[in-house]
């Protein structure tokens, strides 16, 4: 339950990052509202997974979804520029979370 929870949350940071970009700096309303609710949901349900789940854990797989989907978010919908580098960055950000999660007692 506190895997899924962790899925859950990171898949919504990656919607809130979206939305706050679509917002232009917090001046289109419902974007603004829409990562606001999305930020909620997401710290709510990373909360919810760190009371049975390491902090490190949490909180490393938490912005390791963000960030690598947030990164996929903005190489397919925003059209964002794909270098060879920065899929390695990538590559190894998922790494990581994978060894943690082998690692993770829980």
């Amino acid at each position: 339950m506190a895997w899924a929870a962790l899925l859950l949350a990171g898949l919504l940071e990656v919607v809130w990052s979206f939305l706050m970009k679509q917002s232009d700096g917090f001046t289109r309303l419902w974007a603004t509202v829409g990562t606001i609710a999305g930020v909620i949901a997401s710290f709510g349900l990373l909360a919810l997974a760190m009371r049975s789940l390491p902090l490190g854990v949490s909180y490393m797989v938490w912005t390791g979804i963000g960030a690598v989907g947030a990164f996929l978010v903005g190489m397919v919908v925003l059209h964002e520029a794909a270098s060879p580098l920065r899929l390695l960055a990538v590559g190894l950000i998922v790494s990581g979370m994978v060894l943690m999660k082998l690692t993770s007692p829980s």
